[in-house]
């Protein structure tokens, strides 16, 4: 009898089931499943609360214990992990009740909302770049904003993953750069369609094809977005006269109508003056 594609897939995720016996975690149910994993939502018997089980091949062990060392209100901590009885190896960390990045723009959020889930993200592989880190996969399906706003960057990279091909960086390799060429990707990613031209700017800038021409690091492409959003000049974006005329005019305007105000007063004096 020929199975269906459906029952073969099923038979697979079903022979796939780690055996959890010995360890203090009850199955629930599969989350995800991505290029090194598996992730379940589980039960830590031991503390009553539910948490995200991701389960490996032994080769990628060193994930757990690379996550593990970063500690970010950006970056979900890991509680434990261990070896299952077929030789696999898992690790327990919180579970992001949320949406992935991707998922969470069908709800249309404001420009500025787009612009803090991206900044979240950059901070936290700012301060895992500070310990050595890099992400090597940092794309949308690995950004998780929770229910109260929480940003959570996930699926942290180890070596040998090679990246998703539309974050990825064309020179190949990973450093600093190659994620900051994926976090300007993101930034592409969540920009409306009528984005302004400065923010489209950073995110070529960080997208540049060559490495020297980016930003040297995430802070720094952090630091445009924050003077883009205060109305000041885009180091990736130079402007036209009439441009820097109107940012100037909108981050002054309480100033330039109180100083219309106070010359239409003079000269409504003067007038009076003169009668």
């Amino acid at each position: 009898m020929e199975l269906s594609d459906s029952v073969l897939q099923h038979l697979r995720e079903v022979v796939d089931l780690p055996d959890l016996s010995g360890t203090r975690y009850e199955l629930e149910s599969e989350i995800g499943r991505g290029g090194i994993g598996v992730v379940y939502a589980a039960r830590d018997r031991d503390l009553d609360r539910r948490v995200a089980l991701k389960v490996m091949d032994a080769g990628w062990a060193g994930e757990a214990r690379l996550i593990a060392r970063l500690e970010h209100p950006g970056i979900v901590p890991v509680h434990e992990s261990g070896t299952l009885p077929d030789g696999r190896v898992f690790y327990a960390m919180k579970l992001v009740a949320g949406k992935r990045a991707d998922r969470y723009l069908e709800d249309h959020p404001s420009l500025g909302e787009r612009l803090r889930v991206v900044q979240r993200v950059g901070e936290a592989l700012a301060y895992a770049h500070s310990c050595g880190v890099l992400h090597r996969d940092l794309k949308p399906q690995n950004v998780m904003v929770g229910a109260f706003g929480e940003v959570y960057v996930m699926d942290w990279g180890v070596d040998g993953v090679a990246g998703t091909p539309a974050f990825r960086a064309p020179e190949g390799g990973f450093d600093q750069r190659s994620d900051v060429f994926s976090l300007g990707a993101l930034l592409q990613f969540v920009l409306p369609a009528d984005a302004p031209r400065a923010l489209c700017a950073i995110s070529a800038k960080a997208m540049h094809a060559d490495p020297a021409a980016r930003y040297p690091d995430a802070g720094a492409m952090l630091a445009d977005i924050w003077r883009f959003q205060e109305k000041l000049a885009v180091e990736a974006y130079p402007e036209s006269i009439g441009e820097r005329v109107r940012r100037f005019a909108k981050r002054n305007e309480v100033m330039l109508w109180l100083l219309a105000a106070y010359a239409a007063v003079r000269f409504f004096l003067f007038f009076i003056g003169t009668r």
